[in-house]
């Protein structure tokens, strides 16, 4: 068979109806990986060039046999004064008098400044059958930590329960109404929503599970809702521990969800406890990806895509993501497989 795109595959599964043909989804390929797949050099330009950088990769992901381009924007990106999450810096807020100075009202206008014209030159590179998955990058718990840092937003809710309630009530209000403006303005770019906030590690959330569910969840739930509003489904992309949260997040609305890792329940396991409720992506351990040889790779993909299929909506890909450090050739290796799995000769 030759492959032609249709993002519906995607949708479908989103919406937990059972695809016409199993999707493949990575909620980030790297374009180190990429080029090396291609032999074409397209990263740098990014910044000179955006309609060239788009053109080369949306047709990355069309060669490499998705039915849709994976691109958000992140809000870490602009937060002024941010990097505590990824940077590992002193939080910018601290305090009373930190919340009360920082420039909440400035926050839209400095994300579409800074990504408008990646979505303008998205729109005009998808391929025909294609559209786009992501929207606003980085949820309401990644956006506090990047302005407290996870440690000092621990000892905010010992010593200033207050302030660290507030936290989580103003990023949600600020996420909210860019959402709002996202969907307004580039909805049409996209038939699925979604944003990644890592709530858990290894064995449990990272935060207790009770303030997840008070301060954390209310506010997914408005997002979602906005996405509903608008016709789409939503995709969480989370990684850790997070069963003692998930029926809280189903109740919020989630279509879908993303990321697994073997280490805390392999993929098969989350399919069987939420898939007659929401869709499921992913399937192989990032580790199991980078490290096992050709025919246990295979092996480990024919398993999963094995017992997943028949559960509703259903999308393959890695666990987490295409990082730097996955070998080209070991991704190479999963995306034919899935493919030949699908009938597609590659």
């Amino acid at each position: 068979m030759r492959f032609q795109p249709d993002y519906h595959n995607l949708l479908d599964a989103a919406c937990n109806r059972v695809p016409a043909r199993l999707p493949l989804y990575e909620h980030i390929v790297d374009c180190s990986v990429m080029e090396a797949l291609r032999g074409v050099r397209f990263a740098s330009l990014y910044d000179t060039d955006k309609p060239a950088f788009f053109r080369e990769f949306c047709l990355s992901f069309r060669e490499f046999g998705y039915d849709t381009v994976s691109f958000e924007g992140c809000m870490t990106g602009i937060l002024p004064g941010g990097g505590a999450l990824g940077g590992h810096k002193k939080g910018v807020i601290g305090s009373w008098e930190d919340f009360e100075r920082y420039p909440w009202e400035t926050l839209e206008s400095l994300y579409f400044d800074a990504f408008s014209r990646d979505y303008e030159a998205l729109r005009c590179a998808l391929p025909e059958g294609m559209k786009a998955v992501g929207g606003v990058g980085n949820g309401v718990f990644e956006c506090v930590q990047d302005l407290t840092g996870y440690m000092d937003l621990c000892y905010l809710r010992e010593d200033e329960p207050e302030l660290y309630e507030a936290l989580f009530s103003r990023v949600g209000d600020v996420l909210l109404s860019i959402w709002k403006r996202f969907l307004r303005e580039y909805g049409d770019v996209y038939c699925v929503c979604r944003f990644g906030d890592d709530l858990g590690f290894k064995s449990a959330t990272l935060l207790h599970p009770d303030d997840v569910r008070r301060l954390i969840v209310p506010q997914y739930k408005r997002i979602i809702d906005a996405v509903h509003e608008s016709g789409k489904p939503f995709l969480l992309h989370s990684c850790g521990c997070i069963f003692d949260v998930m029926d809280d997040l189903i109740a919020a609305g989630v279509d879908a969800k993303h990321s697994n890792e073997d280490q805390i329940a392999p993929f098969p396991v989350w399919v069987e406890r939420y898939g007659d409720r929401i869709g499921y992506f992913g399937g192989i351990d990032t580790d199991a990806l980078c490290r096992l040889p050709e025919k246990e790779l295979e092996s480990y993909i024919e398993d999963v895509v094995e017992k997943c299929q028949g559960h509703g909506g259903f999308a393959f890909g890695c666990g987490n993501s295409i990082a730097p450090y996955v070998p080209p050739e070991q991704y190479a290796r999963m995306l034919r497989c899935v493919r030949r799995l699908r009938g597609e000769q590659v």
